[in-house]
């Protein structure tokens, strides 16, 4: 989950520093429909990119990962050693391998490309969960980075921000169509958020998708029985309850799941259980 709020949260800065940017040029431009057109293509894009190139070094930054540049113990060495065999496996080049402290069982995997990623796992996982396990939550993450999901999601979100950007321009342009009124930014920034909240649900969807290869992968790069392990802990250290950002508009567990970007762990293990 870490991995797509990093992007997530970089293209959000991201476009709306070229939203405002936007309104910067002159009204003509901003005006007819296909200079718009190429704006928002280039805009909409251009932040996804950006959020991708940026995705390792933010998240080295915001979770505190350190880097195993030389293995300090012997747990270390096994970490990178495993990420060493199964990239291998996978055909992509060695990730940087990393830990970050926290006691929730985490980890995730980011990166511009196959040979350029990281992978990072927390604290918690290393000392709540067995080697076996370990091992398949590895190959989980070194999965994603082999089927290249960062370079997919921000494709998919590259073409939402597009929407976005026109479709909160054609409201702006409903309410104002000289594009200079209060009422024409008030319908471009708010349209933007209201579509972009609903371009969540769809990279949300598109995110728990990748989930169920990610969990064949790591049964491939580890066994079926160890994937299926992993996650049957990390069920079993799930508190079942919402997110506080979510609970505290009274979200329910159904509306939840349109925005979770990883599906139940129920569904991911009957999927293993029936490949």
């Amino acid at each position: 989950m870490r991995r797509i709020f990093y992007f997530l949260a970089t293209n959000a800065a991201v476009l709306l520093v070229a939203s405002i940017i936007i309104q910067f040029l002159p009204a003509e431009y901003r005006n007819q429909h296909g200079s718009f057109l190429v704006i928002a293509i280039v805009a909409g894009f251009g932040g996804s990119i950006v959020s991708l190139l940026m995705s390792k070094s933010m998240a080295k930054r915001s979770a505190g990962v350190m880097v195993i540049e030389s293995p300090r113990n012997e747990t270390e060495r096994w970490l990178v050693d495993t990420v060493r065999r199964q990239a291998e496996q996978a055909g992509i080049g060695m990730p940087e391998v990393g830990i970050f402290d926290t006691p929730d069982m985490n980890a995730f995997a980011t990166g511009a490309n196959k040979n350029n990623a990281l992978v990072a796992v927390s604290t918690g996982l290393l000392q709540n969960m067995t080697r076996e396990e370990a091992e398949a939550v590895m190959g989980h993450e070194i999965a994603h980075v082999a089927n290249g999901d960062m370079i997919t999601m921000t494709l998919i979100q590259g073409v939402l921000n597009t929407f976005v950007l026109l479709l909160a321009r054609a409201l702006a342009m409903f309410i104002d169509r000289n594009g200079r009124g209060i009422g024409y930014y008030v319908g471009f920034y708010g349209g933007q958020m209201v579509f972009g909240f609903l371009a969540s649900i769809v990279v949300s969807f598109f995110s728990r998708q990748r989930e169920f290869r990610a969990d064949a992968g790591g049964a491939d790069y580890a066994s079926t029985q160890k994937m299926i392990a992993a996650l049957e802990k990390l069920k079993r250290g799930h508190s079942g309850q919402l997110p506080n950002q979510l609970a505290a508009f009274g979200i329910n567990n159904s509306l939840k799941s349109l925005f979770s970007t990883h599906p139940p762990l129920d569904d991911r293990i009957a999927a293993l259980k029936n490949r």
